[in-house]
């Protein structure tokens, strides 16, 4: 099937928008953007009158309005549309309702069957528990009802007593929450029945459902995941390598990536690291198998300290992290790897064209995220205009931004203080390491706030952290 003819609608904004245009402009496929008057000074709109004129852009109230977003889709001819990551990215109301209605279109993306079936974490957890995949211990159904929690609640710190753990812990989650959204622990069952009402009412508010899930916490785990693409027949999954993302906010926000997810060659662990990480790749492989999964998407993992991992949950979008597994992947000896153009072309129906032999992996790649925060006060946004972002070029970086580099910017109090993702490859760890330093060390950032005050960023929190990357 060829993707000729096609036009995608991209309902996104900022860094992503921006990859999702130059990946379309790769394909010859023209694209549709979309801005908010909020967004109206942000580079994307500049990427985009740059590679599709200043016809593809089109003016919305909101991200989120998705009437306002397939009215555009309409009036512009698009055949496709492309959520990015977050907004609707996990919709499966939204992407049923792009592929369904009068005037069908294709969703860039899984279906909305897989999108429903594993944004669900209880159906997830049963699937997973069926094929023998390991998941956190805990519920694996929505619990409604108080006494039944504290029963499984009370379980659980019984079970991690006699496991030997000396601060039992139980968290409590709101069952269709996600990216550490309306979740809590707790340390007795004291405080059990306060936490476990507040979550509660906090997914009834936020989510329109009250279910909740009782799992026991994991401490010092290292959170890894595998990256998978499969086109739309969905029987010929493959795996782009597993990546590290335990480097986060306080907030449970990532801050930085490594592919791959453990570096034996040169770090020691109190496990067999190769062994783990071709466990979790099977693993995962074996759900994608199960439940035909037709698109890319990403699995989470924990891992403990002696080598025991736990499937956390599946997401069913590209991330913002796809970057750093492509950056050490190679199909056929090409490592020209783009997660976004081979997302674009299997969600508009090409086949994949190749198996998991043809996937080969080389070096070690760093991913930076660059955030305007004060990461000496909670890591609390920072608002002002950046007067200047500037960095010297290397054939070993590449720099995702919808910052403009030619003139100042004022970042946009609606959305989030991302400002760039800074890819960094090297041969080993070490070199990657090094050349993280050396990016991070030369990028030159300025800017003020309506006080005058100087800008913040958490350049100095990501340089802490480099020293001891991939390091259990």
């Amino acid at each position: 099937m060829s993707i000729e003819g096609n036009k995608l609608l991209i309902a996104n904004r900022g860094e992503i928008a921006v990859r999702i245009m130059e990946a379309c402009t790769d394909l010859g496929l023209p694209f549709v953007a979309l801005y908010t008057e909020e967004d109206k000074d942000s580079g994307h709109v500049d990427m985009a009158r740059k590679l599709g004129g200043s016809d593809s852009l089109y003016r919305i109230q909101n991200y989120l309005d998705a009437g306002d977003i397939l009215s555009v889709a309409d009036e512009s001819g698009a055949t496709a549309i492309h959520p990015g990551y977050g907004f609707f990215s996990e919709n499966y109301r939204f992407a049923r309702r792009v592929t369904e209605r009068d005037r069908k279109m294709n969703f860039i993306g899984p279906s909305w069957r897989v999108i429903r079936d594993l944004g669900d974490k209880i159906n997830t957890k049963r699937l997973a528990r069926k094929l023998g995949v390991p998941t956190v211990p805990g519920s694996d159904r929505a619990i409604y009802d108080e006494l039944e929690a504290e029963t499984i609640a009370e379980s659980l710190f019984e079970f991690q007593e006699k496991m030997g753990v000396k601060r039992p812990v139980v968290l409590i989650k709101a069952s269709a929450g996600g990216g550490g959204m309306g979740i809590d622990e707790v340390e007795d069952m004291a405080r059990f029945r306060q936490v476990y009402r507040r979550i509660r009412n906090y997914s009834l508010r936020t989510f329109n459902d009250e279910g909740v899930l009782i799992e026991q916490r994991i401490f010092n785990f290292n959170h890894l995941e595998v990256q998978i693409v499969s086109d739309r027949s969905g029987t010929n999954p493959v795996h782009f390598g597993t990546r590290n993302c335990s480097v986060q906010s306080p907030g449970l926000q990532k801050r930085i990536e490594v592919a791959p997810g453990f570096w034996p060659q040169d770090l020691r662990y109190t496990f067999d690291a190769d062994k783990l990480m071709n466990d979790i790749v099977g693993y995962s492989l074996s759900i994608a198998r199960e439940i035909k999964y037709d698109n890319v998407g990403t699995w989470e993992w924990i891992v403990t300290p002696d080598g025991e991992p736990f499937l956390m949950e599946v997401n069913t979008r590209i991330q913002v992290e796809n970057g750093v597994s492509a950056s050490i992947a190679n199909v056929r000896a090409d490592s020209n790897v783009n997660l976004l153009r081979e997302q674009i072309r299997i969600g508009l129906g090409e086949p994949l064209g190749y198996s998991q032999n043809d996937v080969s992996f080389d070096g070690v790649s760093i991913e930076y995220r660059i955030i305007a925060e004060d990461t000496e006060n909670g890591f609390a946004p920072w608002v002002g205009r950046i007067e200047t972002m500037n960095w010297p070029e290397h054939d070993w970086l590449s720099v995702h931004t919808h910052v403009p580099r030619e003139r100042a910017y004022q970042i946009p109090t609606e959305y989030d203080p991302n400002l760039a993702l800074a890819i960094v490859w090297g041969n080993d760890l070490e070199q990657a390491k090094s050349r993280g330093m050396e990016f991070l060390n030369q990028l030159h950032l300025d800017g003020t706030d309506s006080a005058g005050g100087s800008m913040r960023t958490n350049i100095p929190f990501l340089k802490q952290k480099t020293a001891n990357l991939l390091e259990f």
